[in-house]
Order: C-alpha cells, then structure tokens, then sequence
C-alpha cells in the first residue's frame, strides 16, 4: 500500500472520528493557515444540534466547496453531506436547493454525476416540499451530463427510484422520465416507457397521482406512434381511476395529448375519454375540466369544438356544484371568443346565453362575480344591437346585485361596452342604475359606489364625468354619514390624480372652498378634510393662492371642533407651502390659535408649531 493511500485512508478516519471541521481546523493549526478557519467552523455547524446553525451552514455550502476546491468536494464533502441526509426539513430543502447549482463546485460538467448520490437520497425522503426540489435540481444537472454519462449514471437512478420499495422513490420517478428520454439509445427508451406503464399503475394512489401529473410532459418527448400505443391506454386507465385526485390530474394531461395527435385520431383516442370526465361523478374533476376548457377547446379544434364540446360547457355553466358553475362562468368570454367564426353568433345566441342569463341569477355569489369578470367582453363579440337587446338587462341586473364583488366587476369593464354601444347608449341604460345606487339609503350601498367612482371616471372620460357625474360627487361629501364624507374626499384626491391641477382648479375646489361658508359646522370642517387631501395633488400655487386664505380665514370660527383642524390643516399643507407663505401668513394664526381658550385648539396649534418648525 502506497503513502498516498495510507494517509487518506487516515484522513478519513479521523474525518469520521472528529468530523470534517474539525479535521480542518487542526490542519490549518499545523499548517498556520488561518484561511482555513471560517471554513472548519461552517463544517462543524454542519452537526450542531441547533438546527438554525445547520441551516445557515447548508446555505454558505458553496463558500465550502470553494475553500476546499473540487477534487476534495467530490471526495470528501459530498460524501460527507449523502451519510448526514437525515436531518430537519428546512435544512434538507436548502441543500436539495443547493447540490443543483454545484456542477462547477465539482469540476463541471465531465463530473456532475457525482452530484447523484446525495440528491437520489432527498429525492426519497418523507417531506413532499424536499422530494420536490430534489427532483427539480435533478432535473436541473440532467441538462449537464453527456449522453453517455446519462446512460451510464443518470438513467440507473431513475430506474431505482421508480423500483423503490417506498413510494416516495416512486413519486419522485414520475419527473424525471421526461428528461433523460429523448438523449437516451433505443433499448433505454424502451425500458423507461416501461417503469412508466408499471407506475401509472401503482397500487400507491400517491405514486398513480405523480405519474398522471407527469403524464403530459412524458407524452411531449415520446414519438408519435408510442403516443398512440402507450400513452392513450395510460391517458384511459389513469381518466378511469378510482381515486378522483387521479382522474383530473388526467385532465390536464389531455390538454397535452391531444395537442400532439392528428385531427383524425382526435375523436376516437380522446374525445371518449374527456366526455367521460365533463360528467364524472367528482365535482373536482368536472371543475377541472371547466378550468383547462379553453385550452381543451384549441387543442381539438372547432369541428370538435361545435359538435362537443358546446354540449359540455352548457352543462358544467349548469353543473350542480357552484365551484364548477364558477369555473365554467369565468371561461365564458374565452370560449365564445375562440369559436370558428362562422358559427359563432349563432352558438352564443342559442346555446350560451340562455344559460348566461340564468347564471346573472345564481344563488352562489362566487359563480355570479367568476361571470361579471367576463360577461362585459361578450358585447366586443356580439356588437352593437345584441348587446343592447340581450346583454344590457343582464348588465344592469348585475349592477344592482347585492354582492360588492359582482358591481365592481361589472364598472370594472364598463369601457367593453363603451367600445361597443357608445357612451350616450351607456349613459342611456347603465349610470341611471349607478346614479340610484350611488343614492340608496344604505349607506354601505353608497360606500361601494364611492370606492368605484374613480374607476368609472377613468372609464368614461372627464367631459362625461363632469356632465352626469360630478354632482353626484360633491353631493357626497355633505352626507349625514361620516364614512360617506371621508370615502368622498378621498374619491376628490383620486379624482384630481386621475384629471390633473387644471381640472381641480376648475371644477372641484371652488366648490369645496364654498362648503366653508356652510351652517353646518360638519360640512366647514370636510372642507378642511378635502383641502388637506386636495393640496398635494393640486400643488404650491393652488394651494397658496386659492386654499391657503380659506384655511386662516376659518381660524376665527366659532366652533372649537373647526379651529383645532384649522391647525391640523395648517400643519397638512405646510410643506407643499413655500417658507415666505410660512412666516408671513401661517406662523401668526397658529401664534393666535396656541393662545386659544380651547385645550384641543391650543395642543394641536403648538402640534403644528413644533412640526413646521415655525417657533
């Protein structure tokens, strides 16, 4: 036996004796090596008993691999790293993340199987979230292996993971398949289609689960004609599992497949099969269907599309779960926009929006607002005279529907319809409905057409808006409900960010500044409230010129309530003020008000004082 041999056959038993860091920290003692140092100490926390120590070590393990160089990293630290898998989750998670960007750590390429051993043991592991990432890394250093090392390295890992006596091995299987299948000879092929056939038929629901997931992806590397003799049987047994989790993962799949197969072979290898599903007896399967139909829709086509699958989506729109009619409801543009063009207006019109219409009224509000999200689009489709005839009403019932939801959603898309039917037809039909909600004795009804008012002017434009609109606004904010006024002057500022300066000086603060004349006191003070919303977005000149003498003039009110905000305001709009306006005209009222008879006048004046840095 050679030296060389000796001394490493040593090394490694006093490695295993004391531990790696250890091991370094004496020889950078011998050696006088302090760089060696902080590299022992993050090895060492590698088995310290606080797991946060071991995570942060896990998470600087390219630091070690750096310090150690590559050669001692494939013979020491990976090794080191495959005997101590066992460990907690979080720490497992951050070296599954780690190993798969290691290929340089390692020598690159030429020795990136070295790599397996520690991510196989992960990939077989309890945690869901660390098999996972396992396999996403690797998947990630597949890409990295030659030909012949795929064959000779890869290929055999994955043939143990799907033989493995636990199901989580198996599991982990099903997503590397796809990988290493189109780099691999004939004979591997072979072998790989069949370790896929024997999972998809698992006795494990688990490992039947992982493989119907990965079923699409198998399916995109295959050749055709294994697609048609392997993969449509598989596609069939895992659409008639007994397990529902199974059944709609093979839903998604026949999105892939049937991308893949001529037009011809379309109706006798799927279309049995995805009728089966639309009516599975799972509601969680027949959502899944609902949710991928549009993708389902262009992967067969309209001939397809007309005979089929317009039956289908009638009755999931009419399915006896909510949570399918919502899915349903919220692919109704989507559907209807990618029918052959021939037909289209007819299919609608006879077959979707009879059932449209029964949806506006569903018992489920979910189902209701999944449809208000949509339905506005269906005008850009139907033009002008179905949507007044057939898709208004349907409109204005959802306008004035009860869930906030499904209102917002609708004046969400108003400008859909506005493209459409043109703003005086809009203004004809829909904002008389807007206007009576904006009026209703609820005050929480006329809350939520507040919040929606700067979304509505910014679908309908300033020259409307001022028209139909902004009395509405600014009778708001004399409300005999505080929530109203507050929600109001916060609909002003967002208003004047929506129409600028300009407007706001045309339009709105005139307006405000008369309300500080009212007899009501409330209503002084919401002009208060609304300048100091108001000054910012209005900027320095506005401001100074036309609010700032409004504010000191109501300094002399005789309600206390309103001279302690006169201060408040003061304090607000300092800073958008320059110093000259400050000192000549600010600083004196708010001396005058700090000697105020009222405690609460007097603390926030000197508030402002201290603030403005006026003293």
């Amino acid at each position: 036996m050679t030296l060389t041999v000796v001394c490493f056959s040593i090394w490694l038993c006093l490695v295993s004796l004391y531990g790696l860091g250890t091991c370094l920290s004496k020889m950078a003692g011998a050696d006088g090596d302090d760089s060696l140092y902080p590299i022992a100490v993050l090895i060492d926390e590698l088995r310290n008993e606080d797991v946060q120590l071991r995570l942060n070590s896990i998470k600087k393990l390219s630091t070690i691999a750096l310090a150690l160089g590559v050669e001692r990293t494939r013979t020491e630290l990976l090794p080191f790293l495959t005997d101590t898998i066992y460990d907690e989750d979080e720490v497992l998670l951050a070296l599954a993340e780690q190993l798969g960007n290691f290929t340089m750590l390692v020598g690159g390429p030429e020795y990136v199987h070295c790599l397996l051993p520690p991510l196989e043991s992960l990939a077989t592991v309890e945690e869901t979230v660390v098999r996972d990432k396992a396999v996403e890394s690797l998947r990630k250093i597949s890409q990295e292996h030659s030909p012949v090392d795929l064959e000779v390295h890869f290929e055999p890992l994955v043939k143990r993971l799907a033989s493995g006596d636990w199901f989580t091995s198996r599991t982990s299987a099903c997503g590397l398949f796809s990988v290493c299948y189109p780099r691999v000879s004939s004979t591997v092929k072979a072998e790989i289609r069949q370790h896929f056939r024997t999972l998809c038929s698992d006795d494990t629901p688990m490992v039947r689960r992982a493989a119907a997931s990965k079923l699409g992806e198998f399916a995109k590397v295959l050749e055709l004609d294994y697609v048609k003799s392997d993969i449509i049987s598989l596609f069939t047994a895992l659409a008639s599992d007994e397990q529902d989790s199974v059944r709609l993962l093979a839903v998604e799949a026949c999105v892939s497949i049937a991308t893949l197969l001529p037009q011809e072979d379309l109706e006798t290898l799927v279309m049995p099969t995805l009728r089966q599903a639309a009516e599975d007896k799972s509601w969680r399967v027949r959502y899944m269907v609902a949710d991928k139909f549009s993708e389902l829709q262009k992967a067969v086509g309209p001939e397809i599309t007309k005979n089929d699958l317009v039956p289908a989506f009638q009755n999931l729109l009419k399915d006896c779960e909510a949570e399918v009619r919502a899915a349903a409801a919220n692919k109704v543009k989507e559907f209807c926009e990618n029918l052959p063009e021939d037909s289209r207006e007819q299919i609608i019109m006879t077959h979707i929006l009879p059932c449209v219409k029964e949806l506006v009224s569903d018992t489920n509000q979910h189902v209701k607002s999944a449809l208000a999200s949509v339905i506005m689009g269906l005008s850009t489709i139907l033009g002008k005279d179905n949507t007044v005839e057939h898709l208004l009403p349907l409109f204005l019932a959802q306008l004035k529907d009860e869930c906030p939801e499904v209102r917002l959603n609708i004046i969400s898309n108003l400008d859909c319809v506005n493209e459409v039917i043109g703003i005086r037809q809009l203004s004809q039909s829909l904002l008389p409905a807007i206007v009576e909600l904006a009026e209703d004795a609820k005050w929480r009804v006329r809350l939520a057409i507040i919040e929606y008012m700067p979304l509505l002017a910014g679908q309908l434009g300033v020259e409307f808006f001022d028209e139909k609109l902004n009395t509405l606004c600014m009778a708001w904010l004399i409300d005999h409900v505080y929530a109203i006024r507050e929600a109001a002057t916060c609909n002003l500022m967002k208003l004047v960010e929506k129409f600028g300066a300009e407007w706001a000086q045309n339009t709105i603060v005139p307006k405000v500044l008369g309300m500080a004349n009212d007899p009501n006191y409330l209503h002084r003070m919401t002009t208060l409230f609304c300048i100091n919303a108001l000054s910012e977005a209005c900027g320095q000149e506005i401001t100074t010129k036309q609010m700032l003498p409004v504010v000191l003039k109501m300094s002399n009110d005789q309600v206390a309530n309103v001279r302690f905000n006169v201060a408040k305001s003061l304090q607000k709009i300092g800073p958008v003020l320059d110093s000259n306006a400050l000192q000549t005209e600010v600083k004196p009222v708010l001396e005058k008000l700090a000697t105020d008879t009222d405690m609460d006048v007097k603390y926030f004046a000197q508030e402002a004082i201290s603030v403005l840095a006026l003293a």
